[in-house]
């Protein structure tokens, strides 16, 4: 599913992307660090609980254990 709406503009994700740390064979680390900085953007945005996430965010307990 395509979100309508992101948060990070990619001026923005340039900037942030080399402080973002995880490789792939991380644990926790979900395959897309993007993704993972706007879930937790949507989450502390709609003050709602990881277990509102919405579903094209991934797993809600995968991204709280990252977090």
């Amino acid at each position: 599913m395509k979100r309508d709406r992101t948060v990070l503009t990619d001026d923005i994700w340039e900037r942030i992307e080399p402080l973002l740390s995880g490789k792939a064979t991380d644990p926790g680390r979900t395959a897309d660090n993007r993704l993972f900085l706007e879930a937790v953007l949507w989450r502390f945005r709609t003050r709602s609980p990881w277990r509102d996430l919405p579903a094209y965010f991934g797993n809600g307990k995968r991204v709280f254990r990252r977090f």
